[in-house]
């Protein structure tokens, strides 16, 4: 939210030799047909987010006001933003003439098979121990509808597998990365530690 404008596109700085302008990383991945990757977008401030809007429709172009130039992006320029919908207030959704200029693709938790792999890989774990621990988030996801804002992600998973791992007891590693690192509401604390229970009796 503290990201401005000239933080995307440049700004002129003193240096040695005076005032020289410096790109910024969305100007200098329009020139060079590199891809610019903007995460929790929406967090940005909208009077920032508008500066792409010339660079995501047809004119493809970007103004630099305070420079006096105009860049076209290089044909091989891409734009990714990334945004979790619902997780932010409503005040911070993408404005609608922001989202349309972009092709939308909606990502989710993988299915318990591909969640369990990935988590003994990336844990260094057997697939039956990360297998009751993706039965634990599947169970926590489930609670989204009933107060918890968020289920327990494939990360946190990867973190109580290394915990375990490690030597420290199942219960404990994941009261400690995945229950209490969810909430505080001790409703939906007692819940999430029923789900550890029925998966590590």
């Amino acid at each position: 939210e503290d990201m401005t404008a000239a933080d995307l596109v440049g700004r002129w700085l003193l240096d040695a030799d005076g005032t020289r302008w410096h790109d910024g990383p969305l100007t200098l991945a329009a020139r060079h047909g590199a891809i610019c990757y903007l995460d929790e977008v929406v967090e940005a401030r909208q009077d920032t987010t508008v500066v792409i809007h010339p660079l995501t429709d047809a004119r493809r172009m970007l103004p630099l006001d305070r420079k006096g130039e105009l860049v076209h992006a290089h044909p091989d320029f891409q734009l990714v933003v990334s945004y979790n919908p619902g997780y932010q207030s409503a005040a911070k959704d993408m404005k609608p003439s922001t989202r349309q200029r972009f092709a939308a693709l909606e990502f989710d938790y993988p299915d318990a098979t591909v969640e369990t792999e990935i988590v003994a890989h990336e844990a260094g774990i057997d697939a039956a121990l990360a297998a009751q621990l993706v039965g634990v988030a599947q169970g926590s996801r489930a609670l989204r509808q009933q107060g918890l804002d968020e289920g327990i992600s494939t990360r946190m998973l990867i973190y109580a597998g290394i915990l375990i791992r490690d030597g420290v007891a199942p219960r404990n590693s994941c009261e400690m990365t995945l229950t209490r690192a969810l909430t505080d509401d001790p409703d939906l604390v007692a819940a999430l530690r029923q789900l550890v229970d029925a998966h590590f009796p």
